[in-house]
């Protein structure tokens, strides 16, 4: 970005956790940035997955030596440096936070111009029974939230 970012620039909230539709978000978020003389938020969010044991729900033992946020760290930065142009990179910071990512996402969305989240389209009957991140921030987002499915100018699949 060539214009010198201040403390009012415009604040984007992007979700990424890898997919095709978040990279496409990262990249539409780092575009309209450079429009306003914004910065990006690229948040992932991450949570301990809990392991069903018989019939009772009890978390097992899972890396508690904190393996699995530096993984979460090292793949978000990588997903950053490979989306977004050496030249954008100062105004776009990782960020890896623990919790589920409709609620991480829509916690740092509060307050901010725009959220942009790629959507994974798996179709309403995942939705109905998984939720929807998208969905979820859409309804509940306090700011403008644009969903990405695919390229812009090209038809979603």
């Amino acid at each position: 970005m060539s214009a010198a970012i201040t403390n009012d620039a415009p604040r984007i909230v992007v979700g990424v956790d890898g997919s095709p539709s978040s990279r496409t978000a990262l990249r539409w978020a780092v575009r309209q940035a450079n429009l306003t003389n914004g910065t990006v938020d690229a948040v992932m969010a991450w949570e301990i997955p809990i392991v069903l044991q018989s019939y009772a729900m009890a978390p097992i033992h899972v890396e508690q030596d904190g393996s699995f946020e530096e993984n979460v760290k090292k793949t978000i930065e990588a997903v950053v440096s490979e989306e977004v142009k050496p030249a954008d990179s100062q105004a776009v910071r990782s960020l890896a936070i623990n919790g589920h990512p409709a609620q991480v996402l829509l916690g740092f969305a509060a307050g901010t111009d725009l959220l942009v989240v790629g959507s994974r389209g798996h179709g309403k009957f995942a939705e109905a029974l998984l939720g929807s991140v998208s969905q979820n921030c859409v309804h509940h987002a306090s700011c403008p939230v644009l969903i990405m499915r695919g390229e812009p100018g090209q038809a979603a699949q």
